[in-house]
């Protein structure tokens, strides 16, 4: 199996048409701990080694940019103790996946309300990305605190100010000169959006990028989406004919 999963990733390395930037809804974590009678942190848990085996296959094929819906702003809403749980496993996988994401060549980035997140866990996504900013193999994006209304919100009122500063001109405003305003601006679209679980919505994530988006479903919950799942999802993303509404 794992000689098939070697084989294909180097075919895929050499293949053209390789998505630029994937992005992914990762869901089911829950339901895959309910599935076993476990605690729903334990279905994050074993999702953060989904996160390790699809960061280490995109450097490898050679992805460069790969950007995961990590926590959403509706998820705040989410019982306190899971939401407290959530922040310190991330700043368990910030601390303890910074030397392979180092060693991969990944650069870590993040979009949303940073400013919502509890002292400790902004820290240490901070002294991460700070660490990671030479690398430029992949870069990692992790959406924190992210809704894609907010974002365009939050554009919207920056871009605002602009014109109300006079910097900009209302007639000069089009799709780039809003783009300029985003949480990230020079990150580019998702060529191929990943949703697992098999829930049929794109759940406020990225609405201004994924407009021309190849999207793709899964029934797999993200604890048992690694390696195998990603490259199927690549090799599906091959297969289409991306027209941009031409």
């Amino acid at each position: 199996m794992q000689n098939d999963i070697e084989k294909r990733t180097q075919q895929l390395r050499n293949s053209e048409n390789l998505p630029d930037h994937i992005a992914i809804i990762m869901d089911g974590n829950g339901r895959w701990a309910q599935k076993r009678n476990l605690p729903r942190l334990e279905g994050h848990r074993v999702g953060r080694d989904s996160v390790r085996a699809v960061v280490r296959a995109c450097a490898e094929i050679g992805i460069s940019y790969l950007t995961l819906y990590t926590f959403s702003l509706e998820n705040w809403q989410r019982p306190a103790e899971e939401v407290q749980g959530l922040m310190v496993l991330l700043e368990e996988v910030l601390k303890k996946e910074s030397d392979e994401l180092d060693q991969n060549g990944v650069r870590l980035r993040a979009m949303g309300r940073l400013d919502m997140l509890p002292p400790a866990t902004k820290k240490a996504l901070e002294q991460t990305m700070a660490r990671l900013e030479k690398n430029d193999r992949l870069v990692l994006t992790l959406a924190l605190s992210y809704g894609g209304r907010a974002e365009i919100v939050d554009a919207s009122r920056r871009l605002a100010e602009n014109v109300r500063q006079g910097a900009i001109a209302v007639e000069d405003i089009d799709d780039a000169v809003f783009r300029r305003f985003l949480y990230d601006p020079a990150l580019p679209d998702p060529d191929l959006l990943v949703r697992t679980s098999g829930e049929l919505r794109v759940s406020n994530f990225m609405l201004w990028q994924i407009a021309y988006s190849e999207i793709l479903v899964t029934d797999v919950l993200w604890p048992d989406f690694r390696e195998r799942e990603l490259i199927e999802s690549i090799e599906a993303y091959q297969k289409r004919e991306r027209r941009y509404g031409l």
